[in-house]
């Protein structure tokens, strides 16, 4: 398989692209929360149990410098901030939405086998 170079950084095929933008603990997570809703930086981590606020800025910078998803800040005092999904960032909801099922699965089949 021929190898790609994107962003100045090379990956083996497009399955490592994909990871290397939208892998990981948090973006998946991040992608998830914003597919039906415009979102606040404080509605997100009360979404996502866990995720520090140090950690949530750097995953949402990432996700936008990838354009995934766009930053809105609104001139008010103090300053409003929003996050929703790029038309980018929307084609990544069938990959999410497989992903959503695949775990349900998942969880089932480990349900019934916890049973046996």
């Amino acid at each position: 398989m021929a190898s790609e170079i994107r962003n100045n950084k090379h990956y083996q095929c497009p399955v490592e692209a994909t990871l290397e933008v939208i892998g990981g603990k948090w973006k998946p997570i991040i992608l998830w929360q914003l597919r039906t809703e415009k979102l606040r930086f404080s509605g997100l981590q009360q979404s996502m149990q866990g995720i520090s606020p140090k950690m949530l800025t750097k995953q949402l910078r990432e996700l936008e410098e990838d354009g995934l998803i766009l930053r809105e800040v609104y001139p008010e005092i103090p300053p409003k901030v929003e996050y929703s999904l790029t038309e980018f960032g929307k084609t990544v909801l069938p990959v999410l939405d497989a992903l959503c099922k695949w775990g349900n699965e998942y969880l089932g089949r480990e349900c019934a086998l916890d049973k046996l």
